[in-house]
């Protein structure tokens, strides 16, 4: 009998990446808030998390999953920020809800978290044991969820990830910049934020190995390169074979953001890779990897 996998946020750059890797081997259910989605012929279940807490809760109890995956997040940092109430409403009180309903029913529920929970002010790649202290409001709530999962469950998987991005219309800074690109509009990066930029696919394969070998706890999922957004859009105008004279570099101080950035938050992945023997490529093998996508695929 298939293993049955409850993927929360199914519609999203990770779930849906998820569901396409993972449907013939799982009985896959998933969730979705606004936009109606069937993926691989598999109907969504519309939830809104924020507005029916109990849905998601009678979703689990009844459903009963082997594993939830859980990938639901607000996508802006700065409204987080803005809204604290929001942050809390998702990030927290949800997630525990989430938590405690798969306790009660034996579901091991993998969390997606965030590199936001470090304040960034160290100059290497951050380790699960450096200690965590988190600039903005989004990294605060993040590391909140964290604690919950695992203290409900010790059985339960925290992944660390940070800018997911993948041959996909839901990848927003692959997709701005290439988008962007294409149409000859100046687009204008960072270059004073540095992250480990994560491969979809990666991300994907990673969490299959972990349910696969049934492991715990909390991990870092990241790509190798530790990068600013800049020369990430460089690497993609050059592999494109795009207009490298129409990105213009920024600042933070040039462009400012509503909730505090931290400067680098690049995250070293070891841990998990020795775990699941596995390897998270570097930037120019998962720029490759889109780039060989978007020859075979639209999005």
């Amino acid at each position: 009998m298939k293993k049955k996998l409850l993927i929360i946020g199914g519609s999203g750059l990770v779930g849906s990446s998820l569901i396409k890797s993972a449907f013939k081997s799982y009985d896959i259910h998933f969730t979705y808030n606004k936009n109606k989605s069937i993926i691989q012929g598999i109907d969504g279940i519309p939830i809104d998390l924020t507005k029916d807490r109990t849905k998601i809760i009678s979703l689990i109890q009844s459903l009963k999953p082997d594993v939830t995956i859980h990938t639901a997040a607000h996508s802006s940092v700065d409204h987080c920020e803005i809204d604290h109430n929001s942050a809390d409403l998702l990030h927290v009180t949800i997630t525990n809800d989430i938590a405690s309903s798969c306790n009660s029913v034996g579901s091991k529920l993998i969390y997606i978290s965030t590199d936001a929970v470090f304040p960034g002010k160290i100059n290497k790649k951050y380790l699960e044991t450096d200690t965590v202290n988190p600039l903005n409001y989004y990294g605060k709530t993040k590391l909140q969820a964290e604690k919950i999962i695992l203290t409900i469950s010790p059985y339960n998987v925290i992944l660390r990830s940070a800018v997911i991005y993948g041959w996909h219309q839901r990848s927003r800074f692959t997709s701005w910049i290439i988008d962007s690109l294409s149409q000859n509009k100046i687009v204008d990066p960072f270059i004073d934020q540095y992250n480990t930029p994560t491969l979809v696919d990666d991300l994907v394969n990673s969490i299959l190995k972990i349910i696969e070998l049934n492991i715990s706890g909390l991990y870092h999922a990241t790509g190798k390169t530790c990068i600013n957004r800049y020369d990430l859009a460089i690497k993609l105008a050059e592999k494109f074979g795009l207009q490298k004279e129409l990105i213009k570099s920024t600042t933070s101080k040039e462009k400012k953001q509503t909730a505090p950035r931290p400067i680098s938050t690049c995250l070293d992945s070891t841990k998990l890779e020795k775990t699941i023997s596995f390897n998270f490529k570097d930037i120019d093998q998962g720029i490759a990897e889109i780039f060989k996508q978007s020859k075979s695929s639209n999005f």
